[in-house]
């Protein structure tokens, strides 16, 4: 399924309400950047100072930018993008040991809390938005660029933010082991919290669209997790006597083996 602070040596941010997701915050006739969205926010974060309260503030954003996709649908109290990412590193501390012995889990569980980082300055862009991929992927490395660089650059040496700049950019390219597996990570929480929302609003919401991404997992162990899953939403609806929407070779046709 995305922020500022002030010249004061406080830092102290404005307060905020919890709010949508949105690819811009500003003016859409105008082309998109990070000054352009920093020039809504009253006071401004404190940027290239040693202390890093201004970044923690920048945090916050997280915290109550509500992840789009679920807005789109109407979901009141949809999942902010902090609590994505926060069950995202919990769930990279689950890999089996079948792929965990291959892996630098540390480095993906960092990799999970900083993946979306940059959405507390672009919001959170979905594929149904009309921003192409490379239009948001300008946005996003602008971003990091931003908070690595003019609000941690001088923070401890720089060396925070660069590493927090190297390990985005390492999920960016998706090259890496770790990379990969982040992003089968992505989705699998994604889907536990579609079957989620639908059994607690007890089917009044078909989010049947978001299936697609379990094609798009490459890891065995976390492709029978998926399975799982959506083995539990053809149970779910069954019970409520409803046939739910399935992005095309999704439907499971049999009960997973025990994990």
């Amino acid at each position: 399924m995305t922020a500022n602070q002030s010249t004061q040596a406080s830092g102290l941010p404005a307060k905020t309400e919890p709010h949508a997701a949105s690819s811009s915050e500003t003016n859409a006739d105008a082309p998109w950047s990070v000054e352009s969205v920093l020039s809504t926010i009253t006071p401004r974060y404190a940027e290239n100072t040693t202390s890093p309260v201004p970044f923690f503030h920048l945090l916050e954003r997280l915290k109550t930018t509500k992840r789009a996709g679920w807005l789109r649908f109407g979901i009141e109290h949809a999942e902010s993008i902090s609590d994505h990412m926060y069950r995202m590193s919990i769930l990279t501390m689950m890999a089996p040991s079948s792929i965990s012995s291959k892996l630098d889990i540390l480095k993906c569980c960092r990799m999970a809390l900083i993946h979306d980082m940059a959405e507390a300055i672009v919001g959170d862009i979905t594929p149904v938005d009309p921003v192409s991929k490379e239009e948001k992927s300008r946005r996003e490395s602008g971003t990091m660029d931003y908070i690595c660089h003019n609000l941690l650059g001088k923070f401890n040496g720089g060396l925070n933010g660069q590493d927090i700049r190297a390990i985005w950019q390492e999920y960016e390219d998706s090259v890496t082991l770790e990379s990969k597996f982040v992003h089968d990570i992505d989705k699998i929480e994604l889907i536990l919290q579609m079957i989620e929302y639908e059994r607690f609003h007890e089917g009044r919401f078909d989010l049947g669209e978001f299936t697609w991404v379990s094609k798009r997992i490459q890891s065995e162990e976390v492709k029978a997790w998926s399975n799982h899953v959506l083995w539990e939403r053809v149970e779910l609806w069954a019970g409520l006597n409803k046939e739910p929407s399935w992005a095309h070779g999704t439907k499971p046709t049999s009960k997973p083996a025990p994990l």
